[in-house]
């Protein structure tokens, strides 16, 4: 019974979360513009959504930004998180608690500081301004995802390389980088999303002519809301739905090999 009530509890947080995007989803096929009444089935305001020239430059803005600082964070990311790795105890636990500080805190204070950064350099809001503030959000989530992939491996491993007669470049692309790609890609994927999902820092640091979809949405919404916004809205969590679930399987996958590996060792 215990058991019961607790899947129940459960149940109901579930349904309490997610009920207002099932509907949000639901009204997106509604072939009439209300939001509270059902008038029957129809696609077309995905086909009107697609004919959005605003929304469609939107999504390319969105896209373009996404690859972009999702790249550069995964580079930045995972050297950093080589450098943090081969430093002292001490030293080791600053740079993880300056690299915890972009993701504690407000994205409110973070678009601020960057719309001041930008404008005390002169620089003028656009692709530029974007993809540096989104990179420095999504690097810190890199780091975090590589860290543990650098803790497993064998400390031996690099200096083995080196004594075969492999150049440091060598050992770092052919022993360090293939047993820490896991991480690596499930990092990128993590920035990619979080780039793409952002509102705030991109609303303090999108130009007038390179806003994101998200930017867009919240200008749609200051107006009477279009079933397209529903329509956008159910192809943007599908689609961070599925990295999210990429995301999983490749963590799991990875907690599985890592369990077997010891009972390979034994058999060898």
């Amino acid at each position: 019974m215990k058991r019961f009530f607790q899947q129940f509890y459960l149940l109901l947080i579930f349904l309490f979360l997610y009920a207002p995007i099932f509907t949000l989803m639901l009204f997106s096929f509604n072939a009439d513009k209300s939001r509270v009444i059902w008038q029957g089935f129809t696609l077309d305001w995905y086909v009107e959504l697609l004919h959005d020239s605003t929304i469609i430059d939107s999504l390319y803005v969105t896209l373009v930004v996404a690859f972009a600082s999702a790249l550069f964070a995964t580079i930045i990311g995972t050297a950093a998180a080589l450098g943090i790795h081969c430093m002292g105890r001490r030293a080791k636990g600053v740079y993880l608690t300056v690299n915890s500080i972009p993701m504690s805190t407000s994205d409110t204070i973070m678009g601020v500081t960057f719309m001041l950064l930008f404008a005390m350099l002169a620089i003028d809001k656009g692709y530029l301004t974007l993809i540096l503030a989104h990179i420095t959000f999504s690097a810190p989530y890199v780091v975090l995802n590589v860290m543990p992939k650098l803790r497993q491996l064998d400390k031996n491993a690099y200096e083995a390389a080196l004594d075969l007669g492999a150049t440091p470049a060598q050992a770092l692309h052919k022993v360090i980088l293939p047993e820490i790609m896991p991480g690596i890609i499930t990092g990128a994927i993590m920035a990619f999303t979080l780039s793409v999902d952002d509102f705030v820092v991109s609303y303090f640091t999108a130009g007038t002519t390179s806003q994101p979809l998200s930017v867009v949405i919240y200008s749609m919404t200051r107006r009477r809301i279009s079933p397209k916004i529903n329509a956008l809205s159910t192809l943007l969590f599908l689609a961070v739905l599925i990295l999210l679930i990429v995301i999983n399987f490749r963590q799991s996958r990875d907690g599985r090999n890592k369990k077997h590996q010891p009972l390979k060792g034994v058999e060898n």
